[in-house]
């Protein structure tokens, strides 16, 4: 406040008018000391859930969350007043997951692939700039890196929309000990890429991963371009951005365009606009059911006898828990013996989710709790 407008106020003001405003102003100082003690304590309970999300490989935001939080303190004020409260909510929020990521800067995660590969935006998208992100030549050597403690935790595709199930993560999951701590679904967006300054006219000759290249060809015929492959989708990005043919140009995702340079000269030219890889974070932590939750992945494996998969699916059905998905892949232990991947919807931390993980291990020759979270989320370019 101006202090000449306050002096001229107080100038004016009656004794009594004098007395309240002192005291206001009073109170305000108490309440300035309990907000800041309030804080700091905060910002301590803070640091513990950045310890936790470091320990089971979550990201810094959960936007779910946050909002659950906003509109649930917003509601306990009169209305007047709610607008102003949920902006200091936000703030707070703000500043809280900044301090957050401060914390787990040390973060480790790896991922298979190399950087502005698909792999790499999906992890950048869950878990943003803080961190150290650690490229992988293949899957094992990333689900092997957090087994052997040398990331926190890894970012693997589990799941394409068109080309079905990653097996080898699949085998990864059922042979190793790591949890699975979120599932997150990346839309797969191939843009055309090029050198700064190339228009689309001069554009005579387009690389890229066989795959990238098969989800554009009704565009790529179109246009009646030279079709060459590579590696993968960066590899290609990285080579055009370090030739000197100015007419070649390359398609990957949009991510690739800012990590190397090039410029984006046509958005989303897959035909297949549905086109979406889940990747899961897998964390040495062990799995922890908390009462939000409301979507779980098993892995079991059934006796070999009569019915015995029917009696495992209808113990699951029984307890009203809906399974989304059953996948079954070879154990790799004896031949014709399969281990199934399930997922589906309800919290297994209940008593009837519990009742059913028993009845389940009766007719089961084993059990696991892979993951256990709130649900699925879309990483949009918005998100971390």
């Amino acid at each position: 406040m101006d202090g000449r407008t306050e002096e001229k106020r107080t100038a004016v003001a009656a004794p009594g008018a004098r007395s309240d405003i002192a005291e206001a102003r009073k109170n305000i100082d108490r309440i300035d000391r309990e907000m800041a003690e309030l804080f700091a304590e905060r910002m301590q309970a803070a640091a513990v859930v950045a310890a936790y999300k470091e320990e089971h490989g979550l990201p810094v935001e959960d936007k779910a969350r946050e909002a659950e939080m906003i509109a649930s303190n917003t509601e306990r004020l009169p209305p007047a007043y709610r607008p102003y409260y949920r902006n200091f909510l936000v703030g707070t929020i703000t500043e809280s997951k900044r301090y957050q990521r401060l914390l787990v800067s040390g973060l480790r995660v790896a991922y298979s692939g190399v950087e502005g590969a698909f792999a790499h935006v999906a992890t950048m998208r869950i878990f943003g700039e803080p961190g150290e992100k650690v490229a992988c030549p293949d899957f094992a050597t990333a689900y092997r890196s957090v087994e052997s403690g040398a990331c926190h935790c890894a970012v693997l595709p589990i799941e394409n929309s068109y080309a079905g199930d990653v097996g080898q993560v699949m085998d990864l999951a059922w042979r190793g000990s790591l949890t699975i701590s979120g599932i997150y679904d990346l839309p797969l967006s191939q843009c055309l890429l090029a050198k700064p300054g190339v228009t689309l006219a001069e554009v005579r000759e387009v690389v890229s991963h066989p795959q990238a290249l098969a989800q554009c060809q009704p565009y790529l015929r179109r246009q009646g371009w030279i079709q060459t492959t590579a590696v993968n989708t960066a590899v290609a990005a990285r080579t055009v951005a370090a030739g000197e043919r100015r007419e070649v140009a390359v398609i990957a995702a949009r991510e690739t365009a800012d990590l190397y340079g090039l410029q984006v000269l046509e958005n989303d030219i897959n035909e297949q606009k549905s086109n979406t890889t889940r990747f899961a974070v897998f964390s040495p932590a062990a799995c922890e059911i908390k009462p939000s939750d409301n979507h779980f992945v098993l892995l079991f494996s059934c006796k070999n006898q009569p019915g015995a998969l029917g009696d495992a699916i209808s113990v699951i059905s029984r307890h009203d828990y809906n399974l989304k998905c059953l996948k079954s892949h070879p154990t790799g232990v004896e031949n014709w013996a399969y281990y199934f991947y399930a997922e589906g919807e309800g919290n297994l931390g209940t008593e009837a989710g519990q009742t059913m993980r028993r009845e389940l291990e009766r007719v089961c020759n084993s059990v696991r709790v892979l993951g256990s979270f709130s649900g699925e989320r879309m990483l949009n370019r918005t998100d971390a």
